[in-house]
């Protein structure tokens, strides 16, 4: 397999093996395995509470897997601080690719029948691998990836995952809980996480605690 040419199988085996893919803009597609490695543990997310009165609001209407490919769009898109994305078309037609085969999914943000906020990753036994999150705050999106990470924490919560990956840390995951760990503990984690059955709902559930 080419690996600047990347498909559905070869992103499962990646996964499977603690790598993901980065596209160089105009160039080649690089294989990562940090050390160490971002995790959010899925007791361990910690909403604040300016968020918690948000939740409450139900500002947005939450859904899956409704808009996956515009949601990839949308976290490939330019920002201020971002002005080239790792995410190309040879990647999305590969985890598009993974989509269809029940194996990648987002989670949605809509207002007024507007995208305006999201998130995707991969789907692999009690395993999720977070990809990447955007929100629009111009569109009314203020907030809408934190959550869309709370809805999504609270999926893999209820359908039995046991791993929620983010890759690396951020000022911004980190304030929701995220956490560095040792590749070496993240690759045991990842085979333990691999053998169970992770569910993926039909319809996200709504978190527990806000209501």
């Amino acid at each position: 397999m080419d690996p600047d040419q990347p498909t559905p199988e070869l992103l499962l085996r990646a996964y499977c093996a603690g790598a993901f893919p980065m596209a160089e803009p105009g160039g080649a597609i690089h294989w990562y395995s940090p050390d160490p490695r971002a995790v959010l543990p899925l007791d361990g997310l910690h909403v604040p509470k300016s968020l918690q009165r948000k939740l409450k609001q139900r500002p947005f209407e939450m859904c899956t897997d409704r808009a996956f490919e515009a949601v990839m769009r949308a976290c490939a898109e330019a920002r201020p601080d971002r002005p080239d994305t790792w995410i190309d078309e040879r990647l999305i037609e590969a985890y598009v690719g993974l989509y269809e085969q029940g194996c990648a999914h987002s989670v949605e943000a809509w207002l007024d029948g507007q995208l305006v906020g999201g998130l995707y990753g991969v789907h692999v036994g009690g395993a999720f691998f977070g990809e990447s999150m955007f929100s629009r705050p111009e569109a009314g999106g203020r907030d809408a990836s934190k959550i869309c990470l709370v809805y999504l924490v609270e999926a893999l919560r209820r359908g039995g995952f046991g791993l929620l990956d983010t890759q690396f840390w951020t000022p911004h995951l980190g304030r929701l809980g995220c956490v560095e760990i040792p590749r070496e503990d993240y690759l045991r984690g990842l085979g333990e996480a691999l053998e169970s059955p992770g569910r993926w709902p039909e319809r996200l559930p709504e978190p527990k605690g806000f209501d």
